[in-house]
């Protein structure tokens, strides 16, 4: 038999062995967690690819062991075999991370009415999940390229001129670093967090996703505002459920001084008992201005969120619009004139 067809015949064998061996290990899993929730096995399944190409791996080092190759084609095919293994590793890390944030995350829920702390922890660790990735491509590319001899070389001549290297790569590398180190700072400072309620560019919306370069607002109105992550480390932009989700809102009307308060006050008031919106924490109905021809009323109320506020402010303009035109339609700004009868004729 040629030395070729042994050698094919053998890579063939360890890469149906390393299968093979996988194929009963996924079996034995899958049948151990058969009475487990599904969570468990799609764990499982996650981890196929890179489990299935590490044991490829290392069944492939023992067949170019034994196959019939030459000094110069065992080298060749080891080479090879460290970049597939190196990129196998950053498969491997990657897939350990996410592995283990799933876990991390499962006993934080965000879809729950107090979820502050739950999107605390979710944005944290979706962040540093992302910094480590890019960590981990960086420096896993950098050694599959370090493998060849061509690129070592080229490494030792720029460390021979290390200043102009270093200027050259820090300016090629700014946007990267830029957004790595502004994704640690959002992390570990948090000053925003997954479904956070924000006002950014003149826009309302919450955060929807956070990457490693940028992140997506999700507009009111379905619309999506795509910002770079570095514009949250450095530009000023408001976050209304920082520490608490709670707001309050305000209804401002301008009726006539002839409007008794007291009872807009005990309207407005039965109005918040009855509504599931109002968080029973703050209300208040207070006389703030006074104009030549109204007075301004002010009337507070607070809710758990701010989607629930605003639907609060428009439920209390509606009740305030219809009390007033049934009870006092004459507090109702107007304009009054008054008309000098003509003087009598001499």
């Amino acid at each position: 038999m040629m030395p070729w067809t042994i050698t094919l015949a053998l890579f063939a064998a360890a890469v149906l062995a390393a299968w093979l061996v996988h194929a009963a290990l996924h079996w034995f899993l899958m049948r151990v967690l058969s009475q487990r929730e599904d969570f468990w096995r799609a764990l499982i399944r996650r981890g196929t690819g890179p489990a299935r190409l590490t044991l490829t791996i290392i069944a492939m080092a023992f067949a170019i062991i034994l196959a019939p190759l030459t000094e110069e084609q065992e080298a060749v095919a080891l080479h090879a075999l460290l970049v597939v293994f190196l990129f196998s590793m950053i498969w491997v890390i990657r897939t350990a991370l996410d592995i283990w944030l799933t876990l991390y995350l499962r006993k934080f829920r965000v879809d729950v009415e107090d979820n502050l702390i739950a999107r605390k922890h979710v944005t944290q660790s979706r962040i540093l999940q992302r910094v480590a990735n890019i960590i981990v491509l960086m420096l896993g590319g950098g050694a599959i390229i370090m493998t060849f001899e061509g690129a070592r070389q080229v490494g030792i001549s720029l460390l021979a001129s290390a200043g102009v290297a270093g200027i050259v790569l820090g300016l090629a590398l700014q946007p990267i670093m830029r957004n790595l180190f502004a994704g640690i700072q959002l992390a570990l400072t948090q000053p925003i967090r997954i479904d956070d309620a924000v006002i950014i560019e003149g826009e309302w919306g919450n955060i929807e996703e956070i990457t490693a370069t940028y992140v997506v607002v999700r507009i009111w109105d379905k619309r999506r505002l795509v910002v770079p992550l570095t514009y949250f480390i450095e530009e000023p932009f408001q976050n209304w459920t920082r520490e608490d989700a709670a707001l309050i809102g305000i209804v401002i009307i301008y009726l006539d001084y002839t409007v008794p308060v007291e009872k807009i006050r005990q309207s407005v008031a039965g109005f918040l008992v009855d509504s599931p919106l109002w968080d029973r924490d703050v209300f208040a109905v207070q006389v703030t201005d006074f104009r030549e021809f109204v007075m301004e009323v002010r009337i507070l109320a607070s809710a758990a969120n701010a989607p629930k506020a605003f639907d609060l402010r428009c439920g209390i303009r509606e009740h305030l619009a219809n009390f007033l035109q049934t009870n006092y339609p004459e507090a109702l700004p107007r304009l009054r004139g008054v008309l000098d009868a003509p003087a009598a004729a001499g």
